[in-house]
């Protein structure tokens, strides 16, 4: 009975349990612990520990998450005064397409005021990009809209809620007279495209997208020295860093031949030199990298309210990773002098609906490099496939070719 007693509390090993045999192996005043028992002390430790690393690690994810996300300025305005005009916009056409106004602010206020005067805190927008997500994900089609362009601008309110006359004017006044929500409603009306959303980019929110990914390379044919942009560079392949890439897209009269369509040039081969450093360096995929890229990014933007918070934009990115770099394509809508104004530019009729149409449509456009589109243009007399987006006896029209560059373009070998 006394047996039954001591074998049910417990095995003879343990002290707790009365048993009178020491440990295997122990001796006198030694630890009175069995392996089995070693092993399940170590495995509550080790549980615990793992749980501890869980929380912190969850703890941190949410702090960060909190951060980057906190970052993110909201639009409201603007999705207030569209939905006014909601009457007046455009459709969308194809489900799934998507199409996002990217909009780098010009004003020298705060920060800004060592890159010009500061007109009482106003600003113009300085580069305007209409960004088209394909509806299958598998190309993207930045085209740039020339900030001297003549358009129609219609009536819009200002900050102080007072209405602007409907105008023809030089396209970035439409973003001095009525913000955002002018310049999207100026270009829609310019190409019939719908604008599902906008992001705004200031100056340092740029220079710090730069900086986060360590420098973009950039070739220059002829050294830079430009007091107005702050840039001075020698010939050659270079890193830039972000106050050097700043001054490289906005210089104007000290690189080429100083007018604003090579301006966009730069600013289109610069953009896709960032997408292909970012996809190359395995930024997306490491998460050291990656956050300081996030929080530059996150820093930068003004979004409308679909876009502004961290997993809009993760859905956004994370539908656009996997798109080859020879398939993010940049253009300049055509464009030539303006007949009344040679300072300033109007569109090529009917070349520039033609290129509206197939984005508003989602269907595939192509870019090759100015000059071998014009030996091209030489070889056919002229004429290439962009000025005609018509099927003839043999089938349906070719893709439409247009000048212009891809992210995965070495512009060194150009």
């Amino acid at each position: 009975m006394d047996a039954d007693v001591s074998e049910s509390a417990g095995p003879p090993d343990d002290p707790a349990a009365g048993g009178d045999r020491p440990p295997s192996g122990s001796g006198s005043g030694a630890t009175p612990v069995t392996g089995a028992g070693h092993r399940r002390h170590w495995l509550r430790w080790t549980a615990l520990g793992a749980s501890f690393v869980v929380l912190v690690a969850a703890g941190v994810g949410a702090w960060l998450y909190r951060k980057l996300d906190g970052n993110i300025r909201t639009d409201t305005s603007t999705a207030a005064e569209l939905k006014v005009y909601e009457r007046e916009r455009p459709a969308s056409v194809v489900h799934d397409a998507e199409n996002i106004l990217l909009i780098g602010s010009d004003s020298r206020a705060g920060d800004n005021r060592k890159y010009g005067r500061d007109d009482g805190g106003s600003q113009r927008s300085d580069t305007t990009i209409l960004l088209h997500l394909a509806a299958d994900r598998k190309s993207v089609t930045a085209m740039s809209l020339p900030r001297d362009l003549m358009v129609e601008i219609p009536v819009c309110h200002g900050a102080d809620g007072a209405a602007t006359k409907k105008q023809f004017a030089q396209f970035n006044w439409a973003f001095e007279l009525g913000g955002t929500a002018c310049t999207i409603r100026t270009v829609e009306k310019m190409t019939g495209i719908r604008i599902d959303h906008h992001m705004v980019v200031d100056f340092d929110g740029f220079k710090d997208m730069v900086d986060a990914v360590d420098g973009v390379e950039v070739c220059l044919k002829k050294p830079v020295d430009d007091a107005d942009a702050h840039l001075k560079l020698p010939a050659g392949r270079q890193k830039l860093d972000g106050e050097q890439a700043l001054g490289y897209v906005r210089a104007r009269k000290s690189i080429g031949n100083g007018s604003d369509t090579e301006r966009m040039d730069r600013q289109q081969q610069f953009l896709g030199a960032l997408v292909n450093k970012v996809q190359s360096d395995g930024v997306l995929l490491n998460p050291t990298r990656l956050y300081p890229v996030l929080d530059a990014a996150t820093k930068a933007l003004t979004t409308d309210p679909g876009l502004d918070s961290l997993k809009d934009l993760y859905e956004l990115v994370r539908g656009l990773r996997n798109v080859p770099t020879d398939k993010v394509q940049f253009l300049t809508v055509p464009r030539q002098p303006y007949a009344a104004n040679a300072n300033r530019d109007e569109l090529v009729q009917p070349d520039a609906d033609r290129l509206f149409k197939r984005l508003r449509k989602d269907d595939p456009v192509a870019v090759v490099p100015a000059d071998e589109l014009k030996r091209d243009d030489e070889k056919n007399n002229g004429k290439n496939n962009a000025a005609t987006d018509t099927p003839d006896a043999s089938g349906p029209s070719p893709t439409p070719t247009y000048s212009g560059n891809n992210a995965a373009a070495d512009l060194c070998k150009q």
